[in-house]
Parts: structure tokens; C-alpha cells; sequence
């Protein structure tokens, strides 16, 4: 017989929870993406509402010789890295140590935030052990797929990814859209887990005369902020477009990009009058949202779009394509713009029309930071929380 795994003996203790929640990923903090932030704000909802959380992800690169102690249980697997992907690792098949993992110390609910082979060995094993799965729809890889030369993959991606989730009691989507679209291609099970964001965090306020100095702007020139992965799928020529656009109106424009990827070094040497600022996590991040003037998303392949909300929440116009987050959350007009899903030339249009209206930029920024104002984590929770307890049926 195989010994259980337990929590490191340092432990400390954790209470008698509602629920036992195994959760797994193949991402999450401090590895800066929107599923690993997602996550970690899952985590901290659950524990703070009384729930046990035992994380199963691959180890990855910058991880310590030991799990962090913070009241979550951690058991680290087997990874490889992933192409294009070099700071994140795939998670190799592990049901035999997840069978006997949760057959010592049994979750009432299995998790599931990412499709890989870990995933489908957490899938397999808790269908055998009979334990409801609940899976989330974080990331569009058959719509990536042609970015990387694999376009011919995208049928059998989309494929495989339908069979993953309709074997999971249900799927989890960040918008109604989303699930519509799933919905129309033969996927079951789904509901809606909508996104919220820390306006506590990310706020007007954070705004830094000090940091627009750094980036060559004046207090009245216009920073345009994009904030993601650089990387193909996330469109950034069209970026650089508008951009230039805008340049034409607003001579002293400035584009900053905060994030990194494969596509960053190629696009420096290219372009050496950009700003690129790195990752950034946390108040640093916060404050180089608010020190711009407004937010550009050109992605075509978000499933959400984490970073919309953080630019609105942080009082700047936003731009993006009409599906995902922004077409939740944009009046265009009202408290930001949207332009047809794909139309590059109208996405131009629009952003031009920020460089040339600044009183309508303001205005828009103001608009947005009140609509996040209403886009609480806690309204999400409760209703995470309402679909875990809907699967689980616990002993009276």
C-alpha cells in the first residue's frame, strides 16, 4: 500500500471546511497571466470562506526547493516546458498518483482549470473515484493554434477540447457569449463564472507624474497603455497600426507596453521608440494602468480579457474588438468604445477618434471606473460557490 500525501509537517492547521476543493492547473502566481491570477483570487475566496484548497500543479522552473506554507496544500507533478511558453510548464500524465492521492484523503469536488494531460489524468482519476469535476474554459488553444503555424491542428484541438468538457459534471465560462458559442458546437454542462477585479487595487489614484516623466510624456501628451502577453496570438500589429494613427493626430503620443513574451524582442529591435516596460505584478502594475490615458486591446482570441477591466477600474477609455469582456462590459459610448469583432479598420478609426477628442477620453475614463466600481469578486464567488455546493452531496 502507497503511503497518502499529506501537507508538509510545518503546516498550519486548517479548520474543519464546508468543502474539500482540489484544484488543478498548470498556471498560477506568481506566473502573471490572466488564468493564474483568476485562480489565485479563487483561492483566496475559498480559504477565506472556510473551504480547504489543495493545489495539484506541475512544478515549475522558478518554483523553491519546497511548496510555500500558506494554508494550501500543494503536490507538484512532473512538467515539460510549453513551446512559446518558455516561463510555463505542461503538467505530464499523473493519474495513478492523483488516484491514490485522493483516495487517502478524498476532495469533495476536483477542479479543473486547464486541458493538458495533467488535467485529463485529474479527470480521469475523479470520474473512477466517482467525485463531481467542475471545469473551466480559460483559454481559446484552438483559436491559437494558427498563430503558431498549426491552423491544420485547429479541428482536432476543438474536438478534443468538447470531449474533455463534456465529461466534467459542468464547464465554467467567463461570459454568456461564450457559452452560447460552446453551446452551438455541441458542449454540455455549461454555466457562466463571470470576472471581477480589484478596484481597491487598480484606481485613478495611482497615477504618477514620476513614471509618465520616465516614459518622455508631459502631463497633457497621451500615453496609450496595452497591457498582455506579447506574443502572435494576441494581434499586436494591428496595435502598432493604430497606433501610428493615433501619432498622426497626436504627435506626442507615446505607446507603452507592459507585459512580456516571445514576439517582445522582435518587436523592440523593430521598434525602438516604444516603451517596453516588462512584466509588472501588483501596486506596480496598478500604477502604470492609471499613469496612462487609454487602454487598447487589439486581441481576437481572449476567452475574457482580464486586463479590460483592470484599464477600466483604473479610470482609462478603453478600445477592443465587440465580444469577451468587452462586450459584457462597454456601452460603446458610454464608458468606452467597442468596434465589430475582426473589423481592423473601424479598431483604427476608433482609436484615432481617442487621440483627436481628449474631453471625450476623460469622459469615458470616468464612465469605465465607475462601471468596475459595480464588478465585485465577491458577487463572483457567491455564485462559485452556489455551483460547487449544487455537485456535491455531503452526508447529513
Amino acid at each position: 500500500m502507497h503511503a497518502c500525501e499529506l501537507p508538509p509537517a510545518d503546516s498550519p492547521p486548517i479548520a474543519s471546511p464546508a468543502l474539500r476543493i482540489a484544484l488543478v492547473t498548470e498556471t498560477y502566481p506568481p506566473e502573471i497571466n490572466g488564468v493564474a491570477m483568476t485562480l489565485g483570487q479563487i483561492v483566496a475566496a475559498l480559504q477565506a470562506r472556510g473551504h480547504a484548497v489543495q493545489l495539484v500543479r506541475p512544478r515549475q522552473a522558478s518554483d523553491p526547493a519546497a511548496p510555500p506554507v500558506n494554508g494550501v496544500e500543494q503536490t507538484l507533478v512532473t512538467g515539460l516546458p510549453i513551446p512559446g511558453y518558455a516561463d510555463l510548464r505542461l503538467g505530464l500524465p499523473a493519474k495513478r498518483r492523483l488516484l491514490r492521492l485522493w483516495s487517502c484523503k478524498r476532495p469533495d469536488l476536483v477542479h479543473i482549470a486547464t486541458e493538458g494531460p495533467l488535467g485529463w489524468s485529474a479527470l480521469s482519476a475523479a470520474r473512477q473515484l466517482a467525485i463531481p469535476v467542475v471545469a473551466g474554459f480559460h483559454t481559446n488553444f484552438h483559436r491559437y493554434s494558427r498563430h503558431y503555424g498549426l491552423g491544420w491542428l485547429q479541428p482536432a484541438i476543438h474536438g478534443y477540447l468538447r470531449h474533455f468538457h463534456n465529461r466534467a459534471q459542468l464547464t465554467l465560462v467567463p461570459t454568456e457569449t461564450l457559452r452560447q458559442e460552446l453551446a452551438a458546437v455541441r458542449y454540455r454542462n455549461l454555466a457562466v463564472m463571470a470576472r471581477g477585479v480589484d478596484t481597491g487595487l487598480f484606481r485613478p489614484e495611482r497615477r504618477q507624474t514620476a513614471l509618465r516623466q520616465a516614459w518622455g510624456a508631459g502631463e497633457n501628451d497621451l500615453v496609450v497603455a496595452y497591457v498582455g502577453r506579447l506574443a502572435p496570438e494576441k494581434n499586436l500589429p494591428l496595435l502598432l497600426r493604430a497606433f501610428a494613427a493615433m501619432r498622426q493626430v497626436r504627435p506626442d503620443a507615446r505607446l507603452v507596453l507592459v507585459g512580456d513574451g516571445p514576439s517582445r524582442a522582435a518587436l523592440a529591435a523593430k521598434h525602438p521608440e516604444l516603451i517596453f516596460c516588462g512584466a509588472r505584478t501588483g501596486e506596480d502594475l496598478a500604477a502604470h494602468y492609471a499613469s496612462a490615458d487609454c487602454f487598447l486591446l487589439p486581441s481576437l482570441t481572449e476567452t475574457f480579457g482580464n486586463v479590460l477591466l483592470e484599464a477600466m477600474a483604473s479610470g482609462l477609455a478603453v478600445l477592443g474588438f465587440d465580444y469577451a469582456a468587452a462586450a459584457e462590459h462597454i456601452v460603446p459610448g458610454g464608458n468606452g468604445l467597442t468596434v465589430p469583432y475582426g473589423d481592423e479598420v473601424a479598431f483604427i478609426e476608433q482609436a484615432t477618434r481617442l487621440a483627436q477628442q481628449p474631453q471625450t477620453l476623460r469622459a469615458l475614463g470616468q464612465a469605465a471606473r465607475a462601471t468596475a466600481l459595480g464588478l465585485s469578486w465577491d458577487s463572483v464567488f457567491n455564485r462559485l460557490e452556489g455551483y460547487y455546493r449544487q455537485l456535491v452531496v455531503k452526508p447529513a
